[in-house]
């Protein structure tokens, strides 16, 4: 039975995407920006592929249940479990890895990834050791739930690292480390058929004696952990993505003049709260907050989000909002702008919010600032 689909990673995507148009990023913003974005892709495009072959096999189950793209928080420590297979007596945490490239694994344990187009070979942190540390925030959480076996022990765990059906994986000796538990994806339901069964003997008597209440009971436990899902903030950024004055090698652009209405000497810090952005009102680092205050030429004297420093949403690309108007017929000959920065929109930009006021409450929008006035 599928319980939890994964969760919607668009907004993350657009912002990260969004963030590579801006003038203000350093090398180092750069490469991580680019190196975010790569990972983000794969992983949705890898947890997606995987979710396929394990919703096939166990989607419809009355005997597992299904949770994709599973967060939980105890105490301080985080898991982020890419797929969870619960029964009445096991629970299978699944871990996906998106490779470009081929999987070695030697005697010690130690996964590398070669790339074949470039040759070049790149160690990767191992994902069993990755799981078994999700393991352990999970029992918290169980035995906090009071989510138990039948006999009242604590749920049996086994881990499985899932692949591309492409992948080419190197192995070591079974005897040196054993990589049973890492397979193709498409694969799942034959690896569980000739190795679980046979490592784990009473599965068979389980499927046997499993009846309305154990499916019940499962949905119950599955529903539990659902509501412990604490998904990611999707606008979250580390601190050393906040801006910074331009690099010599990479000189600012021209500076624009400000409206009239926003000229004015850098603002002080204010002392009623927190600084906000004027464009989406979002709480400012004081980092973010000093960076504007001393660029006022720059920002019209106004405080914005990195997001909205982007010359697209600067001060002198947004309309001044107490400009005279000459009459009524001038301005309904005024070209539509976008409610956030104030965009010159196009006819269809424009008849696409039109014709969507559920959405957009009326308002219009351009493309960038659409999505989050969704």
């Amino acid at each position: 039975m599928l319980i939890k689909e994964a969760d919607d990673k668009s907004r993350r995507l657009k912002l990260l995407e969004d963030l590579q148009q801006s003038p203000w990023l350093d090398a180092r913003q750069k490469d991580w920006l680019h190196d975010e974005l790569w990972r983000l892709r794969t992983g949705i495009q890898g947890e997606k592929d995987a979710a396929y072959y394990i919703n096939a096999d166990y989607g419809h189950s009355p005997h597992w249940a299904v949770l994709h793209d599973l967060r939980i928080e105890v105490d301080g420590e985080v898991a982020q479990i890419d797929h969870l297979l619960l029964s009445r007596t096991l629970i299978f945490l699944l871990e996906t890895k998106s490779f470009n490239g081929n999987l070695s694994i030697n005697a010690h344990g130690e996964f590398t990834v070669t790339y074949p187009a470039s040759r070049k070979s790149l160690g990767i942190a191992s994902p069993l050791e990755q799981s078994r540390r999700h393991e352990k925030v999970l029992r918290k959480l169980l035995d906090r739930l009071d989510i138990r076996s039948r006999t009242g022990s604590p749920m049996e765990m086994h881990h499985v690292v899932l692949l591309h059906p492409r992948v080419i994986i190197q192995r070591p000796s079974s005897k040196a480390f054993d990589t049973r538990n890492i397979i193709k994806a498409d694969n799942l339901r034959a690896w569980y058929d000739q190795f679980v069964e046979q490592e784990i003997g009473f599965i068979k008597t389980f499927t046997t004696l499993a009846n309305i209440r154990s499916q019940d009971t499962v949905r119950a436990w599955a529903e539990k952990l659902k509501r412990q899902h604490r998904p990611a903030d999707p606008l979250s950024l580390p601190d050393f993505m906040q801006p910074s004055a331009p690099s010599e090698a990479a000189p600012a652009p021209a500076p624009r003049r400000a409206s009239p209405a926003r000229a004015a000497a850098p603002l002080p810090p204010s002392a009623a709260g927190p600084d906000l952005c004027a464009t989406c009102g979002t709480a400012l680092p004081p980092r973010v907050a000093d960076y504007c205050r001393s660029h006022a030429e720059q920002f019209g004297g106004q405080l914005y989000c990195r997001l909205h420093q982007n010359p697209a949403c600067a001060p002198s690309a947004r309309p001044v909002a107490h400009a005279p108007r000459t009459s009524s017929a001038a301005a309904t000959a005024a070209p539509p702008v976008c409610a956030t920065c104030g965009a010159t929109l196009s006819p269809r930009v424009a008849d696409f919010c039109r014709k969507r006021p559920d959405r957009f409450g009326g308002q219009l929008y351009c493309m960038a600032h659409q999505a989050t006035a969704g």
